[in-house]
C-alpha cells in the first residue's frame, strides 16, 4: 500500500455492498503539468485553476445520486489530500503507464471493494458538470455492457461505462471516440447532457463551460484571471 493510500484511508478492507450504483474513477494528473494548453491564458495560475477543475468535477460526480463511490487515480499528494477531503478515495496510480492503465487499474481496486459493481471512467477536466445531466446517462448506459460519451468536439470520451461485471477496457486518448466505437462500445447521445460532454482544454472549452456554469473552485480561479 501506497503513502498516498494510507494518507486517505483508501486501503481499508473490501466493501461488500453489492453491484448497486457506480462508480466513477477519475484519473488527476499532478497540478504542475496538467491542462499545459490553458497556460498562455492562465499563466502562472494554471496549477490551481487545473486543481480547482478537478475538485469541481469530483464534488458534482459526488452528488449524482445514482453515484456509490468515486475514485481518484492520482500520485499528486496535494490534489489527493483535497480530494480525500471532500469524500473522494484516492489511490496512487501505481503502473504509471498512462492514461488507460490508471483507469484500468482504478476499475480493479473499485470492483474489489465493490465485486460486480458498474464502473465508469470520467475525465477530470468537466467543471461545469451537473448530477442530474451525468444520472440519466449513467442509467442509460446500464441497458449496454460498454458504453460511452464522446466530448464536445466528437472526438475525444469524457466518459466511458462498463455496466456489471463487463470487461472495463477504456481506450481514451487522441480520436477515441472513433477506437470505443470500433471496440463495440455504445455510443450515448441524451438531449440534455452537455455539461457531461463539455471538457476543458483549451481557453476556448473553459469560456463555454463558463457560458454552463462551472463550479465554485473554477469560478474563483477564474476570477483571479479576468
Amino acid at each position: 500500500m501506497s503513502s498516498l493510500e494510507r494518507a486517505n484511508g483508501s486501503g481499508s478492507s473490501p466493501d461488500h455492498r453489492g453491484g448497486a450504483g457506480w462508480t466513477l474513477v477519475v484519473p488527476v494528473k499532478p497540478a504542475t503539468v496538467g491542462k499545459s494548453r490553458l497556460a498562455p491564458f492562465a499563466g502562472e495560475h494554471r496549477t490551481d485553476l487545473a486543481r480547482a477543475m478537478a475538485l469541481d468535477t469530483v464534488t458534482a460526480a459526488m452528488a449524482c445520486p445514482v453515484v456509490v463511490d468515486v475514485l481518484a487515480v492520482t500520485h499528486d499528494h496535494e490534489s489527493g489530500a483535497a480530494l480525500s477531503a471532500i469524500g473522494a478515495i484516492v489511490i496512487s496510480d501505481e503502473p504509471e503507464e498512462g492514461l488507460n492503465a490508471a483507469l484500468r487499474h482504478g476499475a480493479a481496486r473499485a470492483r474489489a471493494r465493490r465485486p460486480g459493481c458498474a464502473v465508469a471512467a470520467m475525465l477530470g477536466d468537466l467543471p461545469a458538470l451537473r448530477p442530474d445531466e451525468l444520472a440519466p446517462v449513467l442509467d442509460a448506459a446500464l441497458a449496454h455492457p460498454t458504453s460511452f460519451v464522446a466530448d464536445a468536439d466528437a472526438v475525444g470520451t469524457t466518459l466511458y461505462c462498463a455496466a456489471g461485471a463487463a470487461e472495463f477496457a477504456p481506450r481514451f486518448g487522441g480520436a477515441s471516440r472513433a477506437a470505443h466505437l470500433a471496440s463495440g462500445a455504445v455510443e450515448l447521445d441524451l438531449p440534455a447532457m452537455t455539461s457531461v460532454r463539455r471538457d476543458v482544454d483549451t481557453e476556448a472549452d473553459l469560456m463555454d463551460a463558463l457560458t454552463l456554469g462551472v463550479g465554485a473552485r473554477t469560478r474563483a480561479a477564474v476570477a483571479l484571471l479576468l
